[in-house]
């Protein structure tokens, strides 16, 4: 017992400060998410594709791009004329529609008229905007997903919500948006919360060690509480008593009701770090990303339909060593052709034909799909919105479809499913009867959070009075 009472009391005076920032900032964190670019915003943004100007085709921009394994490749209008992007699993190049020319971004005036066209398109005020740099990291560009796109310049508009604008250097495109509003709140969020200061955060392996290391101590200080708060329980004329008085004893009888959130929090917020260490990522293995990837030569034979003039973005892609192709005309709308044929379905969506086809040629013994709904408990979203997400069970493993562009979204196996509950429905309250009420999950949310708040604020006063009492301050 006294070696619990030991750790518990030092842990928490170490880790007491950490608790109180994770509560709070979870409330900020329900409230406001960390700066994106949401689809609806990036497509917003896009121009019509010149075609007139496009004077190659998908297997030559592949060609030329350098790239090996590509998976897909994407036509866009930029303010220098149509390019290709080609995507690899870890690579992206840029290649000029017109000639086949390499397209990176180098001239900050490049950049400039990228996040002018994008703002301008968006309705935003852009006659004041400027470059401010061009850098690999800043505060709100340090997640993983823009490692393909570094460096970026961040370019302000100067307007009165405070825009500032990224333009990814390797394909011109703009690639995340941020105002002031979102991010003075983040600085007393999503910040605070990871533990996402850009030095550290830059580092990511530095990173990743150093907050799953943080909160698995937190979450050893928990447990100890919880142990130590259940054995002290008195009871007395039926009711249960803390032997305490005073901080110590507010901080028993707070503990005590809120053990099962505060456990359940904390170790699901240990598990937001875990990054495949006990569970699987939901991530296509590699001989399974390597058996989809396409041939770009046999695009070259295809004769496809002209492009709509209305197309802000052309993309190829390949399932069942067919390719196909998708013209978005709208954030809700696109026409898709296999191998030069318009499906015609009228929804510009993949069908269950094409889609068992995938899934025969990706895995052994798998069920017929299904269409995802939308309630369902292991949720799925199409980036078309609208467009149905198809499931199929390949024994024990799930594989979630894109339907408007074949992408598999997530590979569920056991581990994968677990980790969906543990994570998403004890740390996000991700769960149906939640879901189904967000103001009631809000609320529910906001006062978790806040009781979880002033239970860290009896352990700071008691803290502080220790270590007081402890060097005689």
């Amino acid at each position: 017992m006294g070696a619990i009472v030991f750790l518990h009391r030092w842990l928490g005076i170490a880790c007491c400060l950490l608790f109180a920032m994770w509560f709070a900032t979870g409330i900020v964190m329900h409230f406001v998410p960390f700066p994106s670019l949401a689809e609806a915003e990036r497509f917003a943004g896009l121009a019509p594709v010149d075609t007139a100007r496009v004077e190659i085709g998908p297997a030559d921009a592949v060609r030329t791009s350098g790239i090996a394994n590509v998976e897909r490749v994407r036509l866009i209008q930029r303010s220098d004329g149509p390019a290709y992007v080609v995507s690899g699993s870890s690579l992206l190049r840029a290649v000029r529609a017109s000639d086949g020319a390499a397209a990176p971004v180098n001239a900050r005036e490049t950049a400039l008229a990228a996040a002018r066209d994008h703002a301008n398109r968006r309705g935003l005020d852009a006659s004041r905007a400027s470059v401010i740099g061009l850098a690999d990291y800043d505060q709100w560009s340090v997640p993983n997903g823009f490692d393909r796109h570094r460096p970026l310049f961040r370019i302000a508009l100067d307007d009165v919500r405070g825009t500032q604008i990224y333009v990814s250097s390797v394909t011109g495109e703009v690639v995340l948006e941020t105002d002031g509003r979102e991010r003075a709140w983040n600085l007393a969020g999503s910040v605070l919360h990871w533990i996402y200061p850009t030095i550290l955060r830059s580092n990511w392996a530095l990173w990743d060690r150093a907050v799953w290391t943080l909160s698995l101590l937190a979450l050893i200080a928990a447990v100890l509480g919880a142990v130590l708060g259940v054995l002290r329980i008195r009871i007395g004329q039926g009711t249960a008593l803390s032997p305490y008085r005073g901080w110590h004893a507010l901080h028993h009888v707070i503990g005590v009701i809120a053990t099962a959130f505060v456990l359940t929090w904390i170790f699901s917020g240990w598990l937001s770090m875990d990054h495949g260490r006990l569970f699987s990522r939901g991530d296509l293995t590699r001989s399974e990303v390597m058996t989809l990837l396409p041939d770009w030569t046999a695009v070259r034979s295809t004769v496809w339909p002209p492009m709509s003039p209305a197309a802000r973005e052309v993309e190829w892609f390949a399932l069942n060593g067919k390719f196909y192709r998708r013209d978005r005309t709208s954030l809700h709308g696109q026409t898709l052709f296999r191998a030069g044929e318009d499906l015609g379905d009228g929804t510009g969506a993949l069908g269950l034909p094409d889609i068992r086809e995938f899934v025969a040629q990706l895995a052994n013994g798998c069920a017929a799909p299904s269409v995802v709904a939308t309630d369902d408990n292991y949720p799925a979203q199409s980036n078309l919105p609208g467009a149905p997400v198809y499931r199929t069970t390949c024994g024990e493993v799930w594989f979630d479809i894109d339907g408007a562009d074949g992408r598999v979204l997530q590979r569920w196996d056991a581990a994968r499913r677990t980790y969906r509950w543990l994570y998403g429905a004890l740390h996000t309250l991700d769960v149906p009867v939640l879901t189904a009420h967000p103001t009631l999950r809000s609320v529910v949310i906001v006062g978790l959070c806040t009781l979880g708040v002033l239970f860290s604020l009896t352990g700071i006063v008691i803290g502080w009075r220790r270590l007081r009492h402890s060097f005689g301050t």
